[in-house]
């Protein structure tokens, strides 16, 4: 009987810290429904079919990207059989998570009373996307070579390839920008943002870039939409190419299709924190813009401009 009796307690210790989880549950779930509630209008702007991918997805995705684009100085190992070999089982695995990424992007908005060709449409631009990677590897061999010549600094290319962030954020970009053009959504956008965030250059991946284009160092860069940027150009840290403001997203959508940031024209350099504005303002082929300077006019080619 004693036995029985000094069981009791703890009989009524289990009972208590039970209905103290089941009260901390109700008030967990009482919260979230005032966080939810507390703003309807972003709830009812968000997409309503499922997820986007994950920033585990997008960093898995860019990594084996840059694999197959890099494989001579970004290698995880190969099994023995060569570089060949290694790029081949990266481009497998590559392959159904760059598709399902795609797919989320494509589906967020897809309505359910309407025929579903997300899959089938992810599987094409994948396909294409996969069929240019010779080409944007060769796109970025002329990034890589222009780095090179331009940084004296620079001890060989693949120390270029292993440690220089604006050649990180031109690969993700040149990636970005042909999934872009093939008819992938917001996946293109998520991957410049992932190379925003590990290197500080926001490139936008609507933007247009010629060949040869050297950034130096690149922390603080912004390249906005609808700038154009041509072939050999070359840009400095904390340089700003963006468009001039407008008060309201209404105002904004006025100057649809329109191009609202500048053109930088071939071999053009733009030294340190120089900010360029308007989609008006072109910068003329071998100009130079020098640091600090801010600029919402066109520029003749070959002149210099900066501050006395």
């Amino acid at each position: 009987m004693a036995r029985k009796l000094a069981a009791a307690p703890k009989r009524v210790r289990s009972a208590e810290v039970a209905r103290g989880a089941i009260e901390s549950v109700d008030a967990h779930y009482r919260l979230a429904g005032q966080v939810l509630s507390a703003a309807g209008g972003l709830r009812a702007g968000l997409a309503a079919e499922g997820p986007l991918p994950s920033r585990r997805d997008i960093r898995a995705v860019v990594d084996e990207l840059l694999e197959v684009l890099f494989p001579e100085s970004h290698r995880m190992g190969t099994d023995g059989d060569g570089l060949q070999g290694h790029v081949a089982r990266t481009i497998a695995a590559l392959e159904p998570r760059l598709e399902t990424a795609i797919h989320l992007g494509l589906h967020r908005l897809h309505e359910a009373g309407r025929a579903d060709g997300c899959k089938k449409r992810a599987a094409a631009i994948t396909a294409k996307l996969l069929a240019a990677l010779p080409d944007v590897r060769a796109r970025l061999a002329k990034d890589v070579l222009a780095a090179f010549d331009a940084d004296p600094a620079a001890s060989g290319i693949d120390e270029i390839v292993a440690c220089y962030p604006g050649l990180y954020a031109i690969a993700i970009y040149r990636v970005a920008n042909r999934l872009l053009a093939l008819g992938a959504e917001v996946l293109p956008r998520m991957l410049t943002e992932y190379a925003h965030a590990r290197t500080g250059i926001d490139i936008h991946p609507g933007a247009t870039i010629g060949a040869s284009f050297f950034i130096d160092h690149g922390t603080g860069i912004v390249i906005g939409e609808t700038c154009r940027i041509g072939d050999r150009v070359r840009m400095y840290q904390g340089v700003t190419l963006g468009a001039l403001s407008v008060r309201h997203r209404s105002g904004a959508a006025t100057a649809a299709g329109k191009q609202r940031h500048p053109t930088i024209e071939d071999d053009v350099t733009i030294y340190a924190n120089a900010t360029i504005l308007g989609g008006n303002t072109v910068i003329g082929k071998g100009a130079v813009v020098g640091g600090n300077a801010w600029i919402t006019f066109s520029v003749p080619p070959g002149t210099r401009v900066g501050i006395a």
